[in-house]
């Protein structure tokens, strides 16, 4: 009997510290409305995916959430966001979260640690960081209506924290063969559909480099049906690939960030992507991607009270609320007309929508 199921994927939740002090109110902190805008499309997926571009470390001190930290000797910001983000999480209804990303070790191995704890506290699987070397051999599996699928997650780096030289096994650096081993490991646990989050690629750019393409091929060619990646804090395209055996795979190279601040005066960087995949299990048990929406979201920020205020939309429906000649109504025309031209080159050809 075949089934269909809808997966929503999302890019970086990059919970930088603006946005983490405009959500504090006199009994803590509450990040649900943040998302209020795209939520349903979110909740009415049967599965949804994110990169949690963030740690779960604690108050680890009296600031610890309200004043950047920086890294001393690179001056990368470091990140760590309350636990109240991981309640909204679980709110807008996500299934599965990679922690495989270049902060996943802003607050040490003890950070990294904890955060799993607190997923695991709200019934949100995860992989791409581990707490045990068991943990790490672990393979992440979900059935959701009757289709079994494998998860995993790779970054390339971790923003030169070092892993500590007794943890090597705590986070799935970018390696192709441990990637393909592992790839095969799931194939061998007769899963239908395979899913693989990479963290890699150049900052700010708009089109992958040729490691990233180089990956997508080597994994499709090894077995895995869709890639998600992230790392750029900006859209870049999406690609169909047809199998010799007639199966289609699906890979988009960066989904942009869910949620951010404005990076570097780019408005890019407030641009992110809902991708909604429709995939339909056959009676003989062939997998099929049948459909692929993607909703462009804008992250907006305004003041309010003296500080600012942020809230992710569906740009498209927003902007028609919005007065067509004010001056940010310009720059979020500019940035669908962008993710128009820019996602898929001809999107009726795929069977993709860009809603």
């Amino acid at each position: 009997m075949s089934t269909e199921i809808t997966i929503a994927a999302v890019g970086d939740f990059l919970m930088k510290t603006r946005i983490i002090n405009s959500c504090k109110g006199e009994k803590g902190y509450s990040f649900d409305h943040l998302f209020e805008p795209i939520a349903p499309y979110l909740r009415n997926a049967d599965l949804t995916i994110g990169n949690l571009e963030t740690v779960f470390a604690g108050k680890t001190s009296e600031d610890a959430y309200n004043v950047v930290k920086r890294h001393p000797r690179t001056n990368w910001p470091m990140f760590n966001c309350p636990d109240a983000f991981a309640d909204t999480l679980k709110n807008l209804g996500f299934d599965f979260v990679s922690t495989a990303n270049n902060h996943c070790m802003d607050n040490g191995i003890n950070g990294l640690k904890r955060t799993l704890r607190i997923l695991d506290a709200k019934g949100i699987a995860h992989t791409g960081t581990y707490r045990t070397p068991s943990e790490a051999q672990h393979l992440v599996i979900k059935e959701v209506k009757g289709i079994k699928i494998g998860f995993l997650a790779y970054t390339k780096t971790t923003n030169k924290i070092p892993v500590p030289s007794d943890h090597k096994w705590a986070v799935d650096l970018i390696n192709p063969d441990k990637m393909v081993s592992d790839v095969k490991r799931l194939k061998a646990k007769k899963v239908d559909l395979i899913i693989v989050c990479l963290h890699m690629g150049r900052e700010y750019a708009n089109h992958p480099v040729q490691k990233q393409k180089d990956m997508v091929q080597l994994l499709f060619k090894h077995g895995a049906d869709i890639i998600l990646g992230a790392h750029s804090h900006t859209i870049q395209p999406a690609v169909f690939y047809n199998s010799g055996s007639g199966i289609r795979k699906f890979a988009i190279y960066s989904l942009g960030n869910i949620i951010s601040t404005r990076l570097y005066y780019n408005d890019h960087t407030l641009t992110g992507l809902i991708t909604q995949l429709q995939v339909r299990k056959l009676d003989d048990g062939t997998i099929r991607i049948k459909k692929a929406d993607f909703i462009p979201t804008w992250t907006r920020i305004s003041k309010s009270g003296g500080r600012s205020a942020f809230r992710v939309f569906p740009l498209t429906s927003h902007l028609k609320k919005l007065d067509p000649a004010s001056a940010e109504a310009v720059r979020m025309k500019r940035m669908l007309q962008h993710v128009r031209q820019h996602i898929v080159k001809d999107p009726a050809s795929v069977n993709a929508e860009i809603i």
